[in-house]
């Protein structure tokens, strides 16, 4: 049997060695060690668009007197916008939901009550979800595909709750402050000097002045050149990681194919 012998000095310079080897990665690579801490699961807050469209949304947890005020004002510019529903709030208002989806409006799920999500579980998030998901789809005759969390709430395990069961959460990067119930012309004046190719615009259907202020909102985003169309129609649709990612500010960005005949692209065929 082989002894060997390591003298104290050898075993001191491969010390130091080491020691410059981790100093030099950590000055030369801060922005991957920096990723790496800071990674988050993110809702979808906006998306990247060159063209001028947007979305608005109006989350339904409470009242119900101007549902149909909206739905007027909204077909009278001819924009279909996103409702997000309590299922509790179906539950107590079956007829203005179909209203909003027979006048073409896109009905998606805000929780079944409204719960707070970063206090549940993956199982009980889910079975929140679902629940209130079985309650649109009862009277709409189709399933929401989209979720806005109670009270804009999340974190790593909500998002990845939902998402496991193929649905997308969504946020907005222009907040209205209808709920404040602050002027209808400082809500106009927020929205309008806000949104940006992209955005997702944050109302409420029960909100005081949102019915006094959507028809000048809707007339300066026209007049701007905007499109205005349901979320669904608003985000990349696909398998995040593969066809789009998320980044650190909520936006979603498609991801470029590599073009036919590329390196990259002859290496993922002779993978497949």
């Amino acid at each position: 049997m082989k002894i060997f012998v390591v003298k104290h000095k050898n075993i001191t310079l491969l010390a130091g060695l080491l020691a410059a080897c981790a100093i030099f990665y950590a000055v030369s690579y801060p922005s991957a060690v920096g990723a790496y801490a800071t990674d988050r699961q993110l809702p979808i807050y906006c998306v990247e668009k060159d063209q001028k469209v947007c979305s608005i949304s109006f989350d339904a947890a409470w009242g119900n007197e101007d549902t149909q005020t909206l739905i007027d004002i909204l077909e009278q510019y001819k924009v279909k916008a996103t409702f997000f529903v309590v299922g509790q709030w179906v539950d107590k208002y079956p007829e203005s939901v179909k209203a909003l989806s027979d006048a073409g409006h896109e009905v998606m799920n805000h929780s079944a009550t409204h719960a707070h999500y970063n206090q549940l579980s993956a199982d009980e998030i889910t079975a929140d979800v679902n629940t209130c998901n079985d309650k649109v789809e009862a009277v709409t005759g189709v399933r929401p595909t989209l979720i806005r969390c109670p009270y804009g709430e999340y974190d790593d395990h909500v998002v990845s709750a939902i998402r496991s069961i193929g649905m997308e959460p969504i946020q907005w990067d222009v907040d209205s402050l209808d709920w404040k119930e602050i002027p209808a012309s400082e809500i106009t004046q927020r929205v309008t000097s806000k949104v940006q190719p992209g955005s997702i615009v944050l109302f409420h259907n029960a909100a005081k002045h949102t019915p006094e202020a959507l028809p000048s909102i809707l007339e300066n985003l026209i007049s701007q050149g905007y499109t205005i169309v349901p979320i669904s129609q608003l985000i990349i649709k696909g398998q995040c990681g593969t066809d789009y990612t998320i980044d650190h500010t909520g936006k979603q960005l498609a991801i470029q194919a590599a073009p036919e005949g590329s390196a990259s692209s002859a290496g993922s065929s002779a993978k497949q």
